[in-house]
């Protein structure tokens, strides 16, 4: 049986292989961001700067996806419009895609500095957690509008296609961070440490680097020639820019609701002390990593469905998109299993703190659990996106994490006394829920595309 399961979906397990790898490498990026910012804090200052980096990344991730949500919503556009051969229309997209992005970013910098830093003092956290967390958060807030310009980018050459120059740059820029990184936390070569504001900046300067560089390569490489001849940086097409509003702001609503919820558990566990938020933030990344290799094969998805659709090619469009689903089962199911076997060994890459090990180890055992739902879910969104279907699976991703998830880990967490663990219960509630719900979505699209196919041809 897997014989002939592996023979049908053999040539797109490798169309989105090829197509996700380079995909994978570039969103691992965003990941390792904040990966860096913890390890090296972690290493070279102490717990309390090691919870401040948690409480920062649990807000600005919120902030984060918000703009990337929207940044998405050029891919499957290009894609479709790839496929039907409408060179034209991409230029407008971009332009439109790139203007769009820009005054996101201003303005998700304008609520972080006149909103979050202002109400940060009364949300329920440590005094000292807090005191170090301010101008690190500033930092981020501003990082974000190169990180926009890079996305958008980014996102308009995967969409054609073109996958791996946007990992390179990723790589050479993590390099970049960390180097920058533990020279202004720790302090050297003559730079007086920084403590937990010295990855704010590097993490800064790497963005401003990545934006230029993406987007040189963009403008002037042969590749993207014929795609922008209507391009102009300053010229913003009403039709494109609300096709990729209409895609990108229900896309950001889904991913603010997950990583919101998120967001909201690790306040919870805040509130329970500085240990167990530190803890939360180790497995929290860790988890946050399979989850952007698994965003990846989303991605990929999305490009392949799009491209599959602009053709009319919808038998293709459903294998691809199946093959999506095996790919990121076979990868979510063996990070499980390294998850629940070296649960009281990874902790270390992050802290020598025995209590923060103990309880970040107990939290890599439900991680490795709900692996399967997150990978299943994102592919889900993923694939839908492609097809231009974001409204029904907002609502799902509400309805999932916010209905399911968060009650019920605060049900778990603080009535019924499970504490943190309790906590990550509700959220693999809410995972399992998108994934079995946005599966079904999945199943009713594309089959009713099939059937239309099938009803013309009889015709």
């Amino acid at each position: 049986m897997l014989a002939t399961i592996y023979a049908k979906y053999k040539p797109y397990y490798k169309e989105n292989l090829h197509l996700a790898l380079p995909i994978v490498g570039s969103q691992i990026g965003h990941t390792l961001v904040q990966m860096a910012d913890s390890v090296i804090v972690g290493h070279f200052t102490d717990t309390t700067q090691l919870a401040a980096v948690s409480l920062v990344n649990s807000i600005f991730i919120l902030i984060l996806v918000t703009g990337l949500g929207i940044s998405y919503g050029l891919t499957p556009l290009i894609a479709q419009e790839n496929g039907r051969k409408n060179y034209e229309e991409c230029g407008k997209l971009l332009s439109s895609s790139l203007i769009i992005n820009i005054i996101v970013g201003i303005f998700l910098y304008a609520i972080v500095h006149f909103g979050v830093l202002l109400v940060i003092d009364n949300i329920n956290q440590t005094p000292a957690v807090v005191k170090y967390a301010k101008p690190y958060l500033g930092l981020l807030s501003v990082s974000i509008i190169p990180l926009l310009i890079f996305q958008t980018f980014k996102q308009f050459a995967e969409g054609l296609g073109f996958t791996k120059q946007a990992m390179y740059i990723s790589i050479w820029g993590n390099a970049i961070n960390i180097i920058l990184g533990i020279i202004f936390v720790k302090g050297m070569f003559g730079i007086q440490s920084m403590g937990v504001s010295g990855v704010g900046w590097s993490t800064l300067i790497d963005r401003i680097l990545m934006a230029t560089v993406m987007g040189f390569y963009v403008l002037k490489s042969n590749n993207f020639k014929k795609y922008l001849i209507s391009f102009k940086a300053t010229f913003i097409d009403k039709d494109s820019a609300v096709k990729i509003i209409k895609i990108g702001a229900p896309v950001a609503l889904q991913y603010s609701f997950e990583i919101s919820a998120f967001s909201g558990a690790a306040i919870l566990i805040g509130t329970i002390g500085e240990t167990e938020q530190a803890a939360h933030q180790i497995a929290i990344s860790l988890a946050a990593m399979t989850y952007m290799i698994a965003s990846g094969v989303a991605s990929a998805a999305t490009i392949k469905t799009g491209n599959n659709l602009g053709r009319n090619n919808f038998d293709d469009l459903r294998k691809s998109a199946i093959a999506s689903y095996h790919v990121i089962l076979l990868f979510m199911s063996c990070t499980a299993i390294l998850f629940v076997v070296a649960h009281n060994i990874m902790p270390f890459i992050y802290t020598e703190d025995l209590k923060v090990v103990q309880i970040a180890a107990q939290l890599l055992i439900i991680a490795g659990f709900f692996q399967l739902f997150d990978g299943t879910q994102v592919v889900g969104l993923g694939v839908l996106r492609g097809l231009g279907d974001v409204n029904i699976p907002t609502f799902i991703t509400f309805l999932a994490y916010w209905v399911v998830g968060i009650p019920v880990g605060y049900l778990l967490g603080f009535k019924f006394g499970l504490g943190v663990n309790g906590i990550w219960y509700g959220l693999t509630f809410g995972l399992l829920t998108a994934s079995i719900l946005l599966f079904f979505r999945f199943q009713s699209k594309t089959k009713s595309l099939n059937s239309k196919v099938q009803s013309n041809e009889l015709v």
